[in-house]
Parts: structure tokens; sequence; C-alpha cells
């Protein structure tokens, strides 16, 4: 007993280790942590940072390109003007028409294309995934002229296809794709269903990540093929289609590279294609009113992050994780 005495009291005596060595390494490992990352923090400080500051500066400006000299602060003059110019508003509601568009379609139809080279039944799994993957790695401006002619109405594919089935889709009083208010955006939406293949792999990427245990244990239950699609696949892949849906609603708003190249700021046919990233480039970089651009796109920025605090908002109903707790 008294030897266990001894050993108790001299473990509480004993001298502990200081914590100064610790510390001091970890001190040293955060220094090189900040050396290593202190290129990217540089450039995010001077190309994002101060970018974004100077834009909001020059938003109570009177700037404009062709006249520096003359610069004079008019406070929120320019926001006003956006938000009272009816080509702004006009542009807002054509993104957001072009938005529940195709924003709904590409993410069905790349969900699709993901649960079709997911079969084990597919023969050639690895040839299709590249199939459809490939078109996205073509240059944008090269896929839209390519897309140009297919949607010609007179010599395009996509009419002659149309023809085949009785429809006069060709000549003077068929479909003009590019000239029709309506057909417009769906022509848009055909050039971007072209390179879903980015989200199609991100889901596809997503499925193979579910257990397969729990299809095996839904088909001895007696589940069906929409059985195990509704209760297994897509609560399993919400948190895919919810970064999915996040950034194509983010890209949507920053739509311009399409109609630019078609029709630039003309907005043929009848405003359908002046999309809110063109009215800003249209102001801030054809006209020089850099003040009034700035505003604009501030304005942008702001219903980007209004429309993404909605969908998180909106995500707790239906997007599920796997640490979450009943």
């Amino acid at each position: 007993m008294s030897d266990l005495t001894e050993a108790v009291l001299t473990a509480r005596h004993r001298p502990r280790e200081p914590r100064r060595t610790a510390s001091s390494m970890q001190r040293r490992e955060a220094r090189w942590g900040f050396a290593f990352i202190s290129p990217w923090i540089v450039g995010f400080v001077l190309f994002w940072m101060l970018p974004i500051l100077a834009s909001l500066v020059f938003s109570t400006l009177d700037f404009e390109l062709t006249n520096p000299d003359e610069t004079s602060f008019v406070g929120l003059s320019n926001w006003d003007r956006a938000l009272s110019d009816p080509q702004t508003w006009s542009a807002l509601l054509v993104t957001l028409r072009f938005t529940v568009l195709f924003l709904p379609l590409s993410l069905v139809v790349s969900l699709a294309l993901a649960l079709l080279l997911n079969s084990a039944r597919l023969k050639g799994r690895s040839f299709f995934r590249l199939l459809f993957y490939a078109p996205s790695m073509i240059p944008l401006v090269a896929g839209i002229l390519i897309w140009q002619q297919v949607l010609n109405p007179q010599t395009g594919w996509l009419n002659r296809i149309i023809d085949l089935t009785g429809v006069q889709a060709t000549g003077t009083s068929g479909l003009r794709w590019f000239d029709n208010p309506v057909l417009v955006l769906f022509a848009f939406s055909f050039i971007g269903l072209w390179g879903v293949g980015n989200t199609m792999m991100i889901n596809l990427a997503g499925l193979q990540g579910i257990p397969t245990q729990l299809y095996e244990a839904a088909a001895i239950d007696g589940a069906g093929w929409w059985r195990r699609l509704r209760s297994i696949t897509l609560p399993l892949l919400s948190p895919v289609m919810f970064y999915n849906l996040v950034i194509g609603s983010v890209l949507i708003m920053q739509y311009f590279v399409v109609p630019w190249v078609l029709f630039g700021a003309s907005g043929h046919p009848d405003g359908s294609s002046r999309f809110l990233l063109v009215h800003f480039y249209e102001e801030a970089f054809v006209f020089g009113n850099m003040g009034y651009g700035a505003a604009l796109a501030w304005l942008i920025f702001l219903v980007v992050a209004a429309l993404t605090a909605l969908l998180f908002g909106t995500a707790r109903f239906w997007v599920h994780y796997g640490t979450e707790r009943s």
C-alpha cells in the first residue's frame, strides 16, 4: 500500500512537460501554411476583392470610359436609374423566363442520362459516357456556330428531321428558330443541353456513391424500379441535385456568350435574347457607362444572392444528408 501511495505522490508531483514546444510547432506549421497559400491570398485580394470594392465605388460615380476626367460623384443615381430602367426589368424577365424553361429541363435530362449510364444492362457504357461528355469540351463559340447551322430554317438538320413527321419545318413558312421570340429560347435550350455532360457526370458520380445493399434489400422486399428511384435514389442523390440546381441557377443568371455571339446587343428577336448580362455588357463596355454598369453588376449580384438564399431556404424540406438524425 505504501508503494502505491508513493507512486501516486510521485506521479502527482512530477513536473509537467512544457506546452511551449507543441504551441511553437503549431505556430511554425501555421506560418508555413500561410506561406504556401500566400500567392492565392495575394491573387484573391488583388484580382477579386479590390475590383469588387472598386466596382461598388464606381456605382456611385458618373464615370465614362471616353471621358474619365469628368468623373463626378452622383450617389445612388446609378442605382435609381438601374431600378427604373424598363430595359433592366425586361432583361430580368427574359433571364427568369429562360431559367424556368432550361434549368428544370437540364436537370431532368442530365439525371436521366446518368441513370441510363449507371445501368449495368447497358453495354458500352464507357463509350456512351465519353460520347455525352465530349460536347462540353468543345469551345463554346465553335459549338454555337455549329448549332447556328443545325437550326438553320432552310438547311438545318433539325428542321429536316421535323419534316419527316409531316410538319412543314423548312422553307419560308417553316420553323425559324432564331427569328421567333418563343422558339429562340428553345434554341438556346438545345445549345445548353448539348453541353450537359458535365452535370451528367456529377450525377453519375453521386449515383455510384449510393450503397448497392439498399437496392438489393428493396428488391428482396418487392420494390420495383420506380419505387427504388423514389425511395432510395432521389433522396440519397438530393445533395448532388441541390448542388447542380444552385450552380445552374448562378450560371443562367450569368448567361451571356450564346446570345452575344448570335445577336450581339440587338436583343433579336423582339428583345428575347437581351439577358441581364447582355444589358450590363452593352451599357458598360459598348456605351462606356462604367458607373451605371457597376450598378447593374451589383444588381445582378443581389439577384443571384437572393435566388441562392431562396434555394438554401427550401433545401431543408427536400435535401437529405446521410448524417441527419430523424
